[in-house]
């Protein structure tokens, strides 16, 4: 099978490796769409990796044993490789387990770790069920493109009632508009480039704030009832200027959700930012399982806004272009089609 491969600085292609084989619980996935999310950071340093890709859609090929899904389903592909047996994952928060699998170690290899491949190996319960009728292109959204703010939005309840403030506007980020926009909130977005800016007004952004602005903050204070602030604030740039926004612009009693990933250390007033204005600050990787059903049901009401979402499609072959128009900035959420223009 093809998989994809960084061969240097800005500098991509293919290779070939083994397909992998069913065993226990764990089947193999023939990748329809594998959505492209942060491994661009790989190729812009030429960091070379075993695997590249963490989210996919596809059809089930091969199964070993009788189990949840059977030759022939199509499905969405969970991130990561969960134990699937400790509290966590049986509460539905696998994406929090601290035993997940050694790939490698418990297969010999990684082929089919990567979704960026033709084909992969994932364990049957993290492998959810595409309604009938729902294209892999846009089921693949549950992924990274709609579940992290997905998540944050399931758990600060944002509903018709709020103000949201989304800062950081890659694909991450507008999926997060359109979770609110879905769930009938007020939207004020935040970002420097102007390619992104009016995709998520497209998307329903009900105002856009340059956050180079000196007066930034106060734009979107102006946008809140009385000039108290955002009801709900939603992080996904994981900058620490973007942090800060957000908390300042909460109001009293607001919440703030942190979704993109940062190394750097954000200040935290704990009197004035915690105690005086009692904000609740929490952090969102992906959603819970059980939420699941509500997941796959948004997407099937919301095709129109995928297809704006969506804003590229590469075949694998062509995973140079793909980077460097994701290092662009000028994109929405880019797909990758393994099988576009393979010998089937």
């Amino acid at each position: 099978m093809k998989t994809v491969a960084v061969l240097g600085r800005e500098r991509a292609g293919v290779e070939n490796a083994e397909a992998p084989v069913a065993r226990d619980n764990w089947a193999v996935v023939k990748v329809h769409v594998a959505p492209m999310c942060t491994e661009y950071k790989a190729f812009e340093a030429g960091s070379k990796q075993p695997v590249y890709g963490h989210e996919a859609a596809g059809e089930v090929v091969a199964v070993a044993q009788p189990g949840r899904v059977r030759v022939g389903d199509r499905v969405v592909v969970m991130p990561m490789n969960a134990c699937g047996k400790c509290t966590l994952c049986l509460d539905g928060e696998y994406i929090h387990c601290q035993d997940g699998y050694d790939f490698a170690a418990l297969h010999g290899c990684t082929d089919g770790l990567g979704t960026m491949a033709q084909y992969l190996l994932k364990q049957d319960w993290m492998l959810l069920p595409i309604p009938e009728g729902m294209s892999y292109d846009h089921a693949s959204m549950a992924c990274c493109g709609l579940g992290p703010t997905f998540g944050a939005m399931q758990t600060t309840r944002v509903d018709r009632h709020d103000t949201v403030l989304v800062t950081g506007l890659g694909p991450v980020g507008l999926g997060g508009v359109i979770n609110a926009k879905y769930r009938g909130a007020r939207v004020i977005a935040v970002d420097a480039i102007a390619y992104r800016a009016d995709l998520a007004r497209e998307l329903g952004a009900d105002a856009v704030v340059n956050p180079l602005d000196a007066d930034a903050l106060q734009q979107i204070l102006d946008l809140t009832p009385g000039g108290r602030g955002v009801d709900k604030a939603v992080d996904c740039s994981g900058v620490v200027a973007a942090h800060r926004l957000c908390i300042d612009a909460a109001r009293r009693k607001g919440q703030v959700a942190f979704v993109g990933e940062c190394s750097n250390d954000t200040p935290i007033q704990i009197s004035n930012d915690m105690i005086r204005k009692g904000l609740t600050l929490v952090g969102s990787w992906h959603f819970n399982l059980a939420d699941s059903p509500r997941m796959m049901s948004m997407i099937g009401e919301i095709g129109d806004q995928l297809d704006k979402l969506i804003t590229h499609r590469f075949p694998l072959d062509a995973i140079q272009s793909a980077w460097e128009t994701q290092l662009s900035g000028q994109c929405g959420k880019i797909i990758l089609q393994p099988w576009e223009g393979a010998n089937v």
